[in-house]
């Protein structure tokens, strides 16, 4: 074991890394002192190690280690919500039967749910008839006569 100049700047800039990342968390920063570690590790073993080569061996195990944690740890899982309808409240709604407010005319009506009005697309129906809501174009809702 050897210690210089260089493997105790190694160990700081790790430590240090290590230390914004508990201040900043966010995972970054825990990578790229892993490959300071790294860097560290292999000055100690082998001291003669050039700084250049050092400073390239850190560049590329940071980025080796992040791409690691991006693909490994932090990759684009759906996750899977026990409410998979909650803030899609068109999609909360289909298959619901409701009584139309307004007659549908033209393709274009109107029924009332809880507190809130929707519009509704469908075939031409009067007020009062039961609706089943099928589907919906944005905020308004596509409906059928109900069976």
């Amino acid at each position: 074991m050897h210690w210089n100049w260089q493997t105790v700047t190694w160990a700081a800039v790790a430590l240090l890394l290590f230390a914004a990342e508990t201040l900043a968390p966010g995972a970054f920063m825990l990578w790229l002192g892993f490959a300071a570690v790294a860097v560290f590790l292999a000055v100690m073993v082998f001291p003669d190690i050039p700084l250049l080569a050092q400073v390239a061996g850190f560049i590329v195990l940071s980025f080796v280690s992040i791409q690691i944690y991006r693909v490994r740890f932090s990759g684009k899982r759906e996750r899977v919500s026990d409410k998979p309808h909650l803030n899609r409240r068109t999609e909360q709604l289909v298959g619901r039967v409701v009584v139309l407010d307004q007659a549908i005319v033209h393709g274009r009506g109107r029924v009332q749910i809880a507190d809130a009005y929707w519009d509704v697309t469908g075939p031409e129906l009067p007020a009062g008839a039961d609706v089943r809501i099928v589907g919906s174009d944005g905020m308004t809702l596509r409906v059928e006569p109900a069976a």
